[in-house]
C-alpha cells in the first residue's frame, strides 16, 4: 500500500546525527520527514557520555591501540573484548581495523578527522543558537589521567600530533590535578588537561530538545521501520517493515548502527560494526565531579551530566543481536569507586548502546553508488554528538548540491 506522502527528503534515524541532518536541511528550504524505528532518542544518542571531544582527533584504529590490544582482550570485562560467540563474524572487519593501524592510513585518517572536527566545532554554536539549546553547552574540558611517568610518556607522541593541529593542552603533575579535581586517587601520578573539550548537559534531553525544534518548524517525525530502499525514477522509494512504501525526492541514511543493513538492500557491502558501550548513570550526590576525567588506560569515562554521573565506555564487538553483558557495566563501576575514592555507587541505572563504527575510525558521509538521491551520514564511532553539526552541514551541502564545506573523499561510503 502506497501512501502518498511524498516529501522532499526523508531521513531514516532520529537520533543526534540524524535529526541535526534534518533540521540542518530543514534551514535550506527543503521539507523533511524524520523515520525512526523506536523514537527519538532511542539509541546511542540517550547514553553517551556527553562531549564534544574536539581534540580527540588521533583515530581508534592505531598501532597504540594494537599494541594495548592482547593485554585488553585477555580480560573478558577489559576495556576492549569480542565475545567468543561473535569472534568468527568479526574477523573480516577486524582485518580491516589492522590494516587501518599503518602509519600512513593514521596519518591520512587523522587529518580527515581533524578537518571533521574543526568544521563541527565551527558549526556548533550556531546550530545550538538556531536550535535553541545554547544553555546546554558546557566547557568544563577533560582531564586525562596516567599512572606513572612512563604512561604519561607513552602518550606524548599523540599529544605531540594534536599540538600540530593547533590542540591546547597541558601537562599536569598530582597536585595540579588535584587543584581542578579533587578526590582523585594517589595512583594517578600524571594528567593532560585539555580546554576545548566541550560537553552538553545531557546527551538524551539534547536530543529530544533537537526533535521538539524540527517538529516546531514544520518537521514530520514518523514511527516506522525501513526494511529496504529502492531507487525509482525521481527519488526513492522506501518499503517499511509493516508493508508500506514510502515516496521521497531523497534519502538520508543516518540510521547508526543498523545502518548497513539498508545499505545492502542497495547492493552496497560497508564494513559496519557495532562497538557495544556500557554505562551506569548515579545520582548527580555521587561525587564533585568538575569535568570529564578520562581513565585512558583502562578505557572509560567519567561525566558530569545535568541528569547525574555517568561511568561508562570501554568497546565491547559483540553486533546486534547478543544480549547486554550488564557485567561490564559493575566493572566499570568497581573501578570508578577505586579511582574516585569518594565516589557513592548507590542507585544508578545500567545502559548498553550500540555505536556504528567503521574499521578506519571514519565515518561514512556522502552518496550511495546506487543513486545519487541517497545520502550515507552514519558510522561515526564514539563521535556522533562530537561531529553532528558537521555532518548535519555536510549533508544539506548535498542535498542541495552546494559545494562541500570540506573535503568528503576521505569519507566515501565507497573507499572500501
Amino acid at each position: 500500500m502506497k501512501t502518498g506522502i511524498e516529501p522532499g527528503v526523508v531521513v531514516i534515524g532520529a537520533g543526534v546525527v540524524g535529526l541535526s541532518a534534518a533540521i540542518a536541511a530543514q534551514a535550506r528550504g527543503l521539507a523533511v520527514t524524520v523515520l525512526e524505528r523506536e523514537e527519538p532518542a532511542a539509541g546511542a544518542s540517550a547514553g553517551n557520555a556527553g562531549a564534544f571531544a574536539f581534540t580527540d582527533i588521533l583515530p581508534l584504529a592505531s598501532p597504540g591501540i594494537l599494541r594495548k590490544a592482547p593485554k585488553w582482550l585477555l580480560d573478558p570485562l577489559g576495556p576492549l573484548s569480542v565475545p567468543p560467540s561473535y569472534a568468527l563474524q568479526i574477523a573480516p572487519w577486524m582485518f580491516r581495523f589492522w590494516r587501518a593501524c599503518s602509519a600512513g592510513r593514521v596519518a591520512h585518517s587523522t587529518a580527515a578527522q581533524t578537518a571533521l572536527m574543526d568544521l563541527s566545532r565551527a558549526e556548533l554554536e550556531p546550530f545550538l543558537d538556531q536550535t535553541g539549546t545554547a544553555a546546554m553547552l558546557r566547557k568544563d574540558g577533560n582531564l586525562q589521567v596516567y599512572e606513572s611517568q612512563a604512561e604519561l610518556d607513552a602518550s606524548l607522541p599523540g599529544w605531540k600530533v594534536r599540538e600540530e593541529h593547533g590542540i591546547e593542552f597541558r601537562h599536569m603533575d598530582a597536585a595540579a590535578m588535584a587543584e581542578i579535581q579533587p578526590g582523585l586517587a594517589p595512583r594517578f601520578t600524571h594528567g593532560t588537561f585539555t580546554p576545548g573539550w566541550y560537553s552538553i548537559a545531557d546527551p538524551k534531553l539534547y536530543t529530544l530538545a533537537l526533535a521538539d525544534h524540527f517538529r516546531a518548524r514544520g518537521g514530520v517525525i514518523e514511527r516506522a521501520e525501513a526494511s529496504s530502499l529502492h531507487p525509482v525514477e525521481g527519488g526513492v522509494e522506501i518499503w517499511t517493515a509493516d508493508g508500506r512504501t514510502l515516496r521521497a525526492q531523497k534519502v538520508v541514511l543516518a540510521a547508526g548502527a543498523f545502518s548497513h543493513r539498508l545499505a545492502r538492500t542497495l547492493g552496497e557491502a560497508i564494513p559496519l560494526e557495532t562497538e557495544r558501550g556500557y554505562n551506569t548513570t548515579l545520582p548527580l550526590d555521587a561525587f564533585d565531579l568538575r569535568m570529564q576525567v578520562t581513565f585512558g588506560g583502562h578505557g572509560f569515562v567519567v561525566s558530569r551530566l545535568s541528569t547525574g554521573i555517568r561511568v561508562g565506555g570501554a568497546v565491547e564487538l559483540g553486533g546486534l543481536k547478543l544480549p547486554p553483558n550488564f557485567k561490564r557495566s559493575q566493572a566499570m563501576l568497581e573501578k570508578a569507586r577505586s579511582f574516585l575514592p569518594g565516589l557513592k555507587p548507590a542507585g544508578g541505572a545500567q545502559w548498553m548502546g550500540f555505536r556504528p563504527s567503521l574499521p578506519d575510525s571514519l565515518p561514512a558521509i556522502g552518496r550511495s553508488r546506487a543513486t545519487p538521491d541517497i545520502v550515507y551520514a552514519f558510522g561515526h564511532g564514539h563521535l556522533g554528538l562530537t561531529q553532528s553539526a558537521g555532518t548535519a552541514r555536510l549533508v544539506a551541502d548535498l542535498l542541495t548540491d552546494s559545494r562541500a564545506a570540506i573535503d568528503i573523499a576521505s569519507f566515501s561510503p565507497q573507499r572500501f
